[in-house]
């Protein structure tokens, strides 16, 4: 699972989404850090699409890697420096702090929940992410 997380790992930065893809289970269940979910390799490829092909050079760092090959799951906690998306900092530089939940089935990723921390860094500045 470690060898199948680090070319995960190098394909996202690569945004390269059909190595994602092809490291997927075909029933690949996905949660996004704002509570969206997604099921189906076909339904996240068409969510994530405009993402890849307009990724602004996101790059992610493997800060910690936690694996146990008994129960087929993987924490992955990351961090994601890109562009803001955030409304009022659109387009700074951005960082944010996250973990990915994964649970694997036939060698493929079919289940991930990622959570992101509610405060961020744009352009230097702490942010705390909160609804308005």
């Amino acid at each position: 699972m470690l060898r199948l997380l680090e070319a995960w790992h190098d394909a996202w930065n690569a945004h390269d989404l059909d190595a994602v893809f092809e490291l997927f289970h075909d029933e690949i269940e996905f949660e996004n850090w704002n509570g969206q979910r997604v099921r189906g390799k076909g339904a996240l490829r068409r969510a994530w699409a405009g993402w890849f092909e307009n990724h602004g050079d996101f790059r992610f760092t493997a800060e910690e890697t936690f694996v146990d090959d008994s129960v087929q799951k993987a924490l992955y906690r990351w961090k994601l420096e890109w562009p803001s998306r955030e409304r009022r900092y659109e387009g700074q530089p951005e960082t944010r702090h996250g973990v990915d939940v994964l649970h694997f089935r036939d060698g493929k990723i079919l289940r991930k929940l990622t959570y992101s921390k509610t405060s961020i860094e744009i352009a230097g500045k702490a942010i705390d992410l909160h609804p308005e």
